[in-house]
């Protein structure tokens, strides 16, 4: 099996020198074997494979602050990624400044979301040649968008994929592969920290799991949302999306929102979970409700693991 995965890679290693175009249809199959450890580095490989002689520079650049503390994780040990956006700036608002367009540029790859999240690096990163786009390949654990009743919006994406465990186990995986090709003195390291990290999610998850067996018999814990951000923490830790106040952070509830939410909530004792501290006006016309304020974009945190597992053990709390 050594001998043949070696031979494999000495293949793949020669297509880097020869393969320049880009192929959607071979990248989807590429990322889908990025799920499966055991063929991640012949897939990562792959995937690479047209990107490797779009620049000189030995940096890897991120774009946001979820993607950055998953990078952080890969390279502990080694020189960082360069993060574009700042922590609080998860791409939906704003512009990039002249030296973020510089960082792009010099950067061996820069790996981001997308376009459907980071809409202030579409026209930066959408057709450059050394940009890596996860949303635009058939992988991860995706879901829909919702409206304020919890209904799946068709043909929608849920940006938010870095919440789910498994998703953020795969990023990582793909990341190594991203820093090895760039640096690869550090692969080594690289592979070890993405297995330390996958070992270190699962535990965060399992804590979570049992905690909940515990304080109940398993079941689902109902919560509300001021802004639908957290449908992919919702199967490790039990949670059930009730509805959510406005279909964006920056936008008031209407009434008959308010009316609604109130008319159908599944338990007397609600919980809301918001990005910023709540009105007291607007807790006033839903109680009883307990509220947590929980950053989607991870910004509070310095570790992805532990933010994550503060994430759903505050909200596990404030429903409880």
């Amino acid at each position: 099996m050594t001998a043949h995965r070696h031979n494999a890679d000495n293949a793949i290693n020669n297509l880097l020198y020869t393969i320049t175009s880009f192929n959607t249809l071979f990248f989807n199959k590429c990322w889908r074997a990025l799920l499966q450890p055991q063929r991640l580095l012949t897939a990562a490989l792959m995937i690479l494979s047209s990107l490797a002689m779009s620049a000189q520079a030995a940096t890897v650049s991120v774009s946001n602050y979820p993607l950055f503390l998953l990078s952080e994780a890969v390279t502990q040990g080694a020189p960082s990624a360069e993060q574009i956006l700042d922590p609080s700036e998860i791409g939906h608002h704003g512009s990039i400044s002249p030296g973020d367009i510089k960082a792009i540029q010099d950067s061996k790859f820069v790996v981001w979301f997308g376009a459907s999240l980071e809409h202030n690096l579409a026209t930066s990163l959408d057709k450059a040649p050394n940009a890596i786009s996860l949303y635009a390949f058939d992988a991860f654990n995706r879901h829909p968008l919702r409206d304020v009743q919890g209904v799946p919006i068709a043909g929608t994406l849920d940006p938010h994929i870095w919440l789910d465990p498994e998703n953020a186990k795969a990023i990582t995986r793909a990341l190594a592969v991203i820093h090895s090709h760039a640096n690869p003195q550090y692969k080594k390291l690289y592979h070890a920290n993405a297995k330390k990290f996958a070992e270190r999610m699962d535990e965060a998850v399992a804590s979570i799991q049992q905690q909940s067996a515990q304080n109940s018999i398993l079941r689902k814990h109902p919560y509300w949302a001021y802004h639908d951000a957290y449908q992919y923490l919702e199967r490790a830790t039990q949670l059930q999306f009730a509805g959510s106040l406005s279909v964006d952070e920056d936008i008031a509830p209407k009434a008959s929102q308010l009316r609604w939410i109130n008319d159908n909530r599944p338990s007397k004792t609600m919980c809301i979970v918001t990005q910023s501290e709540p009105a007291k006006g607007l807790l006033a016309k839903l109680r009883p409700v307990n509220s947590t304020v929980q950053s989607e974009d991870m910004s509070n945190s310095k570790d992805f693991v532990n933010g994550w597992q503060m994430m759903a053990q505050q909200i596990r709390q404030c429903i409880s």
